[in-house]
C-alpha cells in the first residue's frame, strides 16, 4: 500500500463536470494498492493516518490529527503510485494490484478510515477524474508498507 497524504485547505473530485467528493478542511489521500496488501494492512494504515499529527497548534506546531480538528478527508484510487520509472520513458504498472483486488481493498480502506471517526468521501474507482487539491503548508506525507 502507498499513500500520499496532503494536508488540505480544500479538495475535490469531479467526473464529467460533476462534483462527486468536496471537502473544506483535511485530507486528499491519494491510495495505491499492491497485490500482496490485505485488510491488516489497510487497517494499520487508516489508524495511522486518522491519529497523524500534521494540523497545527495555537503555537503552529504540528501537534494535531485530523479528528482533533474536525477535519474530512477524500480518498482517490491512485495505482500510478507504483509506477515503476526504471526501464525507458513509459512508466509501468505492473507492481500494481489488479483491478478486482484494488477497487475491493480501497473500499475496504474507506470503510477502515470510517471507522476511525474520520468523514470520509470519495473519487471513483477506474474513473476519469479531475482532483483538485488546494495544498495547505504544503504539507505532503508518503506512507508505504511495500
Amino acid at each position: 500500500m502507498r499513500a500520499v497524504i496532503q494536508r488540505v485547505t480544500h479538495g475535490r473530485v469531479t467526473i464529467d463536470g460533476k462534483v462527486t467528493a468536496d471537502v473544506q478542511h483535511g485530507m486528499v489521500i491519494l491510495l495505491g494498492i499492491g497485490p500482496t496488501d490485505t485488510e491488516v494492512n489497510l487497517s494499520t494504515a487508516a489508524r495511522k493516518i486518522a491519529l497523524l499529527r500534521i494540523f497545527e497548534d495555537e503555537q503552529h506546531k504540528m501537534n494535531r490529527s485530523i479528528l482533533d480538528v474536525g477535519g474530512s478527508a477524500i480518498v482517490v484510487s491512485q495505482f500510478t503510485l507504483y509506477a515503476d520509472t526504471h526501464k525507458g520513458n513509459r512508466p509501468s504498472f505492473i507492481d500494481a494490484a489488479p483491478p478486482e483486488q484494488a477497487s475491493a481493498l480501497v473500499d475496504k480502506f474507506v470503510e477502515l478510515l470510517r471507522a476511525q471517526g474520520v468523514p470520509t468521501q470519495t473519487g471513483v474507482f477506474g474513473a476519469d477524474m479531475l482532483v483538485d487539491i488546494s495544498n495547505d503548508g504544503p504539507v505532503t506525507i508518503l506512507l508505504r508498507d511495500d
